[in-house]
């Protein structure tokens, strides 16, 4: 009995780590236009997203994901630390009222207790956090729920002092009063890290210092790690493993991190013009699917699976700040995607982009403004496109040879496709918010000469397809090789359990 106990104990410990990285998506709700909690997860499902993140306990929210089989984050929000840290009643009440009426016909799996609590300069939530998660936790073990549902907090990489390289990862010594222990809460009860990591800021505020290509998993040369030997291909393994090494330097090696958020914005503020666009939102967020799915793991932890959510399902009107803060939706709130993404990463999660890895409809083909479309629609696509779009419109202009004639929808369908073959071509790069057309015929006339790429990358196109292949390949090795270390484990496990039955 004893040999068949451990079995199943080890088989349990090792099966941990044999289920695929999870990719969920955040629903942020900080908008005005977004369609009712019903069709979203109508939405969500209709696109295969199996896990969602919400920032609080809706009530709507959680009944309209009832009876799904989707797996849902919830939150308390910073605003209810306060309470929820003095009083264990005020935690007791909230789990009665908001979560308890709803489960477990909505598939509630975690609960975050503050966001990102260090960044929050108005108020001392950091301070209030652990007491909060531990209320929490003792109301869930009240209703014998703490098991099922687990207790974390979500948190920037700014509780980093150091980042660079990964295995110099340190904590903020200034939150030493908080981070011990809530790590200890952490390991104590089985708890993810839980991190937003968002390798574009780091972009934006230093395009001369970081690549492009290093942030959008495009990379093909590798930043070396001199006190490892590490190489590393992508910021955002460069960002976790920091993390797992500022873990291990305060003896904390059996947490794990969960990505609660990242993702690209797919517009910004005219000094991120450089970065925020559809194209490299596209790119960074296939790339970052295909990198979970797959088990790829990090440098310091190869093959380790990590669940990531991608933010955000919608824009959201309402947030302050750069333009980038309001544009990270995935979708349009006519539930049209903003560009194309598949989210089981059975495509491998991966689309080539502008710089070379993708030459589907570029050769023969053009964007036209859809003559069904509104003024409104037309004039804010073509404004779009002359200011954060980078479109030179001079051809438009009046005595410029594409300014007749003078309409809306000539001017749009001129610039329209200046865009779409300046940004690698796609179908993404000829929405527009659905006021775009591909056509197949030049549009062309007299002396307005509409561009088209014209198949003149073919060397360009051809080599980042060998490059994507690769990248590829390891991944399914990786897959691969963790599904067959699992069977290994169920084959062993049946004949030690055959063995001990027979004792």
């Amino acid at each position: 009995m004893g040999k068949l106990i451990f079995s199943i104990s080890l088989l349990l410990l090792l099966l941990d780590g044999c289920y695929g990285g999870r990719v969920g998506v955040c629903y942020g709700r900080s908008a005005d236009d977004l369609p009712t909690p019903a069709k979203v997860v109508q939405l969500i499902k209709q696109h295969n997203i199996k896990y969602v993140r919400i920032y609080d306990s809706n009530s709507q929210v959680l009944k309209a994901f009832a009876n799904t089989t989707i797996e849902l984050m919830i939150g308390v929000p910073n605003s209810d630390l306060k309470p929820f840290s003095q009083l264990q009643s005020n935690a007791d009440t909230w789990l009665k009222n908001s979560v308890l009426p709803y489960y477990p016909t909505t598939k509630i799996t975690y609960i975050t207790v503050g966001a990102e609590s260090t960044d929050d300069p108005h108020t001392n939530a950091s301070s209030l956090v652990v007491p909060a998660m531990q209320n929490v936790l003792t109301a869930l073990k009240k209703v014998g729920l703490s098991r099922r549902i687990k207790v974390s907090t979500t948190l920037s990489l700014g509780v980093l002092s150091r980042s660079f390289p990964p295995s110099a990862g340190a904590f903020n010594s200034s939150y030493a009063y908080f981070l011990r222990p809530m790590l200890e809460f952490l390991a104590e009860n089985q708890s993810p890290f839980m991190v937003d990591l968002y390798p574009y800021y780091a972009y934006r505020d230093s395009p001369n210092n970081v690549s492009l290509d290093y942030v959008l998993f495009e990379s093909s040369s590798e930043v070396i790690d001199p006190n490892t030997g590490l190489l590393y291909k992508n910021m955002f393994d460069a960002q976790v493993d920091a993390l797992y090494y500022a873990l291990t330097a305060l003896n904390f090696r059996t947490i794990k991190i969960m990505v609660t958020e990242t993702g690209w914005p797919t517009k910004g503020s005219p000094k991120e013009k450089g970065a925020a666009s559809p194209d490299n939102a596209e790119t960074y967020n296939s790339n970052i699917i295909r990198h979970t799915v797959t088990n790829q793991g990090t440098p310091s932890k190869p093959g380790e699976a990590m669940d990531v959510y991608i933010f955000s399902l919608f824009n959201e009107n309402r947030k302050t700040g750069l333009d980038s803060e309001r544009n990270w939706g995935l979708f349009y709130p006519d539930q049209t995607s903003v560009y194309q993404l598949d989210f089981t990463g059975k495509n491998g999660g991966f689309r080539g982009n502008s710089r070379g890895g993708n030459s589907r409809g570029r050769s023969e083909s053009w964007c036209i403004a859809s003559s069904k479309a509104s003024e409104i629609e037309l004039r804010g696509a073509l404004d779009w496109a002359c200011g954060p779009g980078n479109v030179d419109c001079t051809a438009i202009q009046p005595s410029q040879p594409c300014f007749q004639p003078d309409t809306l929808v000539s001017h749009a369908s001129f610039v329209f496709n200046s865009y779409f073959q300046q940004n690698g071509g796609t179908d993404v790069a000829c929405s527009f918010g659905g006021v775009g057309v591909k056509v197949n015929k030049d549009p062309s006339y007299d002396k307005c000469v509409y561009i088209t790429a014209g198949g003149n990358n073919t060397k360009a196109t051809n080599a980042s397809a060998l490059s994507s292949s690769a990248s590829t390949s390891h991944g399914n090795e990786s897959l691969v090789w963790n599904l067959s270390l699992c069977l290994v484990i169920l084959l062993l496990f049946s004949l030690q359990t055959t063995n001990s039955q027979a004792l």
